[in-house]
């Protein structure tokens, strides 16, 4: 697995490795969006990936999905987040904030405001979001006006701006997961009948403007762009997604720091997408659904197929700090506590062992057990 260990260049950020630890949302931001300091310790002790793709952060009030999500749309938010970024850089690691816009994937409850959530057209997703007072069926969006679009393509370029100002290294836009961007490329969720709907190229046309307005705001070299081709995550169907794709890579700047593919058990459709798209790719690897998590084996393999330039792991991130000295090491690795993934407190989140914690705690036992005997004889 030597070529995991070797560095990689994503536009204007060097990676030491190629390790990517994945986007994945915790839930400890405060009520405001704010990030905290248990995140940066979070993030600080994972700095050892190659490349951290920060959890979903909101680019509006009206973006916003999950509770204690964080945001970037205001200078409280950037001093939040400065901490973070300093910390990950302390310890020599590079981070980018992954802009996230939740749409139609949200609750009037979650907003400060109580806006009603928006999407590109009135239609309602199945299934529940959490809020401050309990599970709550999504709600019918409102479908956003010309001038809406126009206004959450300038916040995502806005909060771009952000979060360089709070030290990350770059953004990666999020056009997957059954998300706003998502939302108006499938067709299942957009039934306009203006320049945003209806054709491919139409369909194509926000998240195309969100890419345009981000990278002419801080260079295309700072900016990622994350697709999940073929997942049906949040109620989404692609009917044309060979064709949705293969128009999407041609239309995006091919100075990109890089695309990041969340594979959807199709890996004809990975190898299509690899092969037309002329720049860095990072791959969060699914060949099948009953792979279970990406493993450091599975991202050699990728890695040795030259299916990608990176490989972004999640919950073997999520549960070993550590992750890139244990897999040198050939170490074994802790395992994964589902019930703490979202929201709560230290627990699950930045208290999971390193090899040199295990190392003291044993070391410690082990002192114990000699003054037992010391006393008993």
């Amino acid at each position: 697995m030597d070529n995991l260990f070797t560095e990689a260049r994503f536009g204007k950020i060097n990676a030491s490795n190629r390790f990517v630890m994945a986007p994945m949302s915790r839930n400890r931001a405060t009520a405001e969006g704010l990030a905290t300091p248990l995140m940066a310790t979070y993030y600080a002790q994972r700095a050892t990936a190659g490349l951290i793709i920060s959890e979903g952060i909101q680019p509006n009030q009206v973006g916003q999905g999950f509770m204690n999500s964080p945001g970037l749309h205001n200078l409280q938010h950037v001093k939040s987040w400065q901490p973070i970024t300093e910390a990950v850089h302390k310890r020599g690691g590079k981070i980018v904030a992954q802009l996230m816009h939740s749409g139609r994937i949200g609750h009037p409850e979650l907003y400060p405001s109580a806006h009603q959530s928006i999407a590109p057209s009135a239609i309602k997703a199945t299934g529940d979001a959490f809020t401050p007072t309990g599970p709550k069926s999504y709600p019918t969006p409102k479908e956003m006006t010309l001038d809406e679009i126009t206004a959450t393509i300038e916040d995502f370029a806005k909060s771009a701006e952000l979060a360089i100002q709070a030290g990350f290294d770059g953004v990666e836009i999020h056009a997957g997961n059954g998300f706003l961007l998502h939302q108006f490329m499938a067709s299942n969720t957009n039934n306009r009948a203006d320049l945003f709907g209806g054709s491919v190229k139409n369909r194509l046309r926000f998240t195309l403007k969100v890419v345009a307005a981000v990278t002419q705001a801080i260079g295309a070299k700072r900016v990622g762009i994350r697709i999940s081709p073929d997942n049906t995550y949040n109620d989404i169907i692609e009917q044309d997604s060979e064709v949705l794709y293969q128009t999407l890579i041609s239309q995006l700047p091919t100075d990109l720091a890089y695309l990041h593919i969340m594979e959807a058990a199709n890996r004809e459709h990975t190898q299509q997408i690899r092969n037309q798209w002329l720049g860095k790719l990072i791959l969060n690897p699914h060949k099948s659904w009953q792979d279970g998590p990406v493993t450091p084996a599975i991202a050699s393999d990728v890695l040795n197929e030259n299916l990608c330039d990176g490989v972004a792991l999640g919950a073997l991130f999520l549960a070993n700090p550590d992750l890139v000295e244990r897999t040198k090491l050939n170490a074994s690795f802790n395992n994964v506590d589902p019930d703490s993934f979202y929201g709560g407190d230290e627990t699950g989140y930045t208290d999971y062992p390193t090899m040199v914690d295990k190392s003291a705690s044993l070391s410690e036992k082990q002192s114990e057990s000699i003054l037992e005997r010391v006393e008993l004889s």
